[in-house]
């Protein structure tokens, strides 16, 4: 079964988190077909959470916390530092007071 396209699966995520009350952007495009996607998870009280793309035990999509609870401006280098080691990633901003990341697939323990 062929991946879905990183473009297609950003719109469904700003979808999902504007359906649910939060406000989303794409703060930077990527690779429409297959770029990574890096999800910031802004609380709106000084703090973010950072959410990578990884793979489970068994090589299925998952996500790892980068940075959970982390000051904002800790979280946006994080966010800076990973985009400089691809140019070709997506990141997703998600504000949202309760630190929802209307991820679909599971999020793995630190």
């Amino acid at each position: 079964m062929a991946a879905l396209k990183a473009s297609i699966w950003v719109a469904a995520l700003v979808r999902r988190a504007q359906s649910a009350g939060a406000a989303a952007y794409v703060v930077r495009r990527g690779d429409p077909d297959a770029g990574i996607v890096i999800v910031k998870v802004a609380r709106l009280d000084g703090t973010a959470d950072i959410f990578l793309p990884s793979r489970d035990m068994e090589g299925e999509r998952a996500w790892r916390q980068a940075a959970g609870a982390a000051p904002e401006p800790d979280a946006d280098a994080l966010v800076q530092r990973e985009t400089g080691y691809d140019p070709d990633c997506w990141v997703v901003e998600i504000e949202d007071r309760e630190g929802r990341h209307f991820l679909t697939e599971p999020v793995l323990e630190p």
